[in-house]
């Protein structure tokens, strides 16, 4: 999708503050907007006019969100274009930069402004607490040092996206090579992972000089703000005012005692029905009864359809927002050389419109994923009524219960991708995927805390901490001759290099999602009504209120962890008897 494509959308509301015609990306144009805001927050007298001048500075902030999100877009979808990734980094380098002291001052008059004390509390709690934290947080000094993080994230995508192999004799991209993984011929699996893992190794140092980089860049710009270490300031940045970081070791503990013995169980499972000595990392993916591949569609376009025939089934207002996407053309969806790795949807703020981007190669994995970012669709037109900008995005940990509860309400309807046999193949590995997953966000999340609270760390010291945590939470799957791959498999985690910390999140989300598909099995219709109802609310309450909203716990220890694990249990051994 080229830029300017996405620069056909209507906005969503006319523009009042910010000039219709301008170059956001010219920082002569932009700055004497901000110079506008910051003069009129000194003489506002009444409330009306207060409110006003907030959502003002958010318009501003939508125009220079959505041009962020574009050249972002555009540099995902093409990495090897030097003119789109040239744009992506002047935004960078140039504009971000310089409006961070806009938007710090704006911050600071609103605060200092007495008459945002007669706002009303209920209304501004969640705005109010968030940019007195931002206003405690920032530093002069820390941008430069930002501004060097994201174009270092901007060479792992660029890196990661160039990655190609040979399997049969064919160029991919790892992504299509990832279909063999699910063949029942062994020796081609092995072949495909091993091509995989040798590209990935090839780039191996240029990743690891990269995160030796952001370690040292993030921990300055965590003890510039006056913390200890990198993990104590990301958690105040990423607004997390109900969780503290015992909570997430608390998370830790709780997936070792209930789901890692399940995942372990899964996998002896698959050692016995597929008849190996040995597990290997190459027998991860292929079904366990030796059938082929689930191949729920022939091109991009037939998953689009009968993602939209689901949708209609779940809630007809579903497929109506869905089908904004297809006729607007927001989705970016097949593999190709040259694109980023991974998937996601990213809200242009002016259009309030979502974009969905993905690799998708014709696995079931990829109705998962556009079943997933779908759900963050939903979410972000759910609440594109919102008229401050701050509240037309929620946590995270709430947006990835909008997301993977689409995943399980989705689940009944799979028939439209395949037979009831199939679809209940589908569901199985649906739920077994989560039991591994619950250990790999533990992992991923530990990992993180570890590497961050010892700064200093060598290479040697960052390896080991992995391999130590692969034994506490990893599989039975045998590595021997592969050592190295299973020492730096993290590299394949974008969200250690471009979104520090940002993981927990799914496992946080992940309990809600799976609240959500228990309420769902008694009651359908109420919980897609709850569902619905919740992400309308987008950021305006904090976290727990919004999932209580959604008729879900905002918890992840133990009292929660534990019965959904045994539910999961319960779900597999049915599908197992059908």
């Amino acid at each position: 999708m080229a830029i300017e494509a996405l620069a056909k959308l209507p906005r969503a509301q006319k523009r009042t503050f910010v000039p219709n015609k301008i170059d956001l990306g010219d920082w002569a144009q932009v700055e004497p907007l901000f110079q506008k805001i910051v003069d009129a927050g000194s003489v506002i007298e009444t409330v009306a006019e207060f409110e006003d001048w907030v959502l003002a500075w958010g318009e501003l902030g939508a125009a220079i969100d959505e041009e962020s999100s574009k050249r972002y877009i555009d540099m995902t979808c093409h990495t090897e274009d030097k003119a789109v990734e040239k744009a992506y980094l002047h935004f960078v380098e140039n504009i971000d930069p310089k409006a961070k002291p806009y938007w710090h001052k704006i911050k600071e008059l609103f605060v200092a402004t007495p008459i945002h004390k007669k706002l009303p509390k209920k209304r501004w709690l969640v705005f109010t607490r968030g940019v007195e934290m931002e206003i405690k947080l920032y530093r002069d000094i820390n941008i430069p040092l930002q501004v060097e993080d994201a174009k270092l994230s901007q060479r792992y995508q660029k890196i990661t996206g160039s990655m190609m192999v040979k399997v049969q004799g064919k160029e991919q991209t790892l992504q299509q090579a990832g279909r063999y993984l699910e063949g029942t011929d062994r020796g081609l699996r092995q072949e495909a992972w091993e091509a995989i893992a040798k590209r990935r190794s090839q780039d191996r140092d240029a990743l690891e000089d990269i995160f030796d980089e952001m370690v040292k860049l993030r921990t300055r710009i965590a003890k510039n703000a006056g913390f200890k270490n990198y993990r104590d300031f990301a958690f105040k940045a990423k607004h997390r005012f109900d969780y503290e970081p015992a909570d997430c070791v608390a998370y830790h503990k709780a997936v070792a005692d209930h789901m890692v013995p399940l995942s372990r169980e899964l996998q002896r499972r698959r050692k016995k029905l597929l008849g190996v000595d040995v597990l290997r990392p190459w027998d991860a993916a292929v079904d366990v009864k030796s059938r082929e591949p689930l191949k729920p569609f022939s091109d991009v376009k037939a998953m689009v359809d009968k993602c939209f025939k689901i949708f209609k089934k779940i809630d007809p207002s579903l497929a109506k927002d869905f089908d904004i996407l297809r006729r607007k053309n927001l989705l970016d969806l097949e593999s190709r050389k040259g694109k980023a790795p991974g998937g996601y949807q990213c809200s242009l703020e002016e259009a309030r419109l979502p974009f969905i981007f993905m690799n998708a190669v014709g696995l079931h994995r990829d109705v998962e994923t556009m079943l997933h970012e779908a759900g963050h669709a939903f979410h972000s037109l759910a609440a594109r009524e919102e008229p401050l900008l701050y509240y037309r995005s929620a946590p995270l940990e709430f947006c990835e219960v909008a997301s993977m509860s689409m995943e399980l309400l989705a689940a009944p309807h799979l028939t439209e991708f395949y037979n009831e046999a199939d679809a209940d193949r589908a569901r199985r590995t649906h739920l077994e995927g989560i039991i591994n997953l619950m250990p790999w966000i533990a992992t991923i999340d530990a990992f993180q805390h570890w590497v961050y609270t010892h700064p200093d760390h060598t290479r040697d010291d960052r390896t080991a901490e992995w391999l130590k945590l692969q034994k506490r939470f990893g599989g039975i799957e045998e590595w021997s001759s592969y050592e190295d791959a299973r020492a730096y498999m993290w590299h394949r985690q974008g969200h250690l290099f471009g979104s520090p910390f940002y993981y927990i999140e799914y496992g946080i989300a992940q309990l809600g999602a799976l609240q959500m598909w228990l309420n769902s099995k008694k009651n359908v219709a109420s919980a897609v009504k709850n569902y619905r109802d919740a992400l309308a609310l987008g950021g305006s309450r904090p976290l727990p209120e919004l999932f209580k909203a959604a008729k879900i716990k905002f918890d992840f220890s133990s009292k929660t962890i534990e019965p959904l694990a045994k539910a999961i249990t319960k779900e597999l051994a049915g599908l197992e008897s059908a």
